[in-house]
């Protein structure tokens, strides 16, 4: 019998990848996450909240290595961002050592509020901008 956390990671990403995510990925102020699928090699564009500091980009991810795109980073960890309508590349880590609820208070209110709210496995994720 499946888990709690398993039904409830199952909800919500079907809700992210039929409903919010197509919706949410039009609006121009979005941040976006781009990697490249593992199997596919296309690019795959995901909604995320997090935030930019200098030339690094920090996110938390709910689902930890069950996010589809941080098993993406995983295989290919060159990754493309979106903030504030400017696009930047640049190199993945997953920082599974990181303590993801102190994380949280230090990106944007709203995301981490829902990041916290259904994450079960959160990863923090930081992205190395080029120059």
């Amino acid at each position: 019998m499946p888990s709690r956390d398993d039904i409830q990671h199952r909800v919500v990403t079907t809700l992210q990848r039929r409903v919010f995510n197509p919706l949410i990925r039009r609006a121009p102020v979005q941040q976006l996450l781009e990697t490249v699928g593992r199997v596919s090699k296309e690019p795959r564009i995901t909604p995320i909240g997090g935030r930019k500091m200098g030339n690094e980009f920090w996110l938390v991810s709910e689902y930890g290595e069950r996010s589809q795109y941080v098993r993406n980073i995983k295989a290919d960890n060159r990754v493309r961002v979106r903030d504030r309508g400017r696009w930047y590349t640049g190199t993945a880590h997953l920082l599974p050592d990181d303590d993801c609820h102190a994380r949280l208070r230090t990106l944007p209110r709203y995301n981490s509020t829902v990041v916290r709210l259904v994450g079960t496995d959160m990863l923090t994720v930081r992205i190395d901008l080029d120059q």
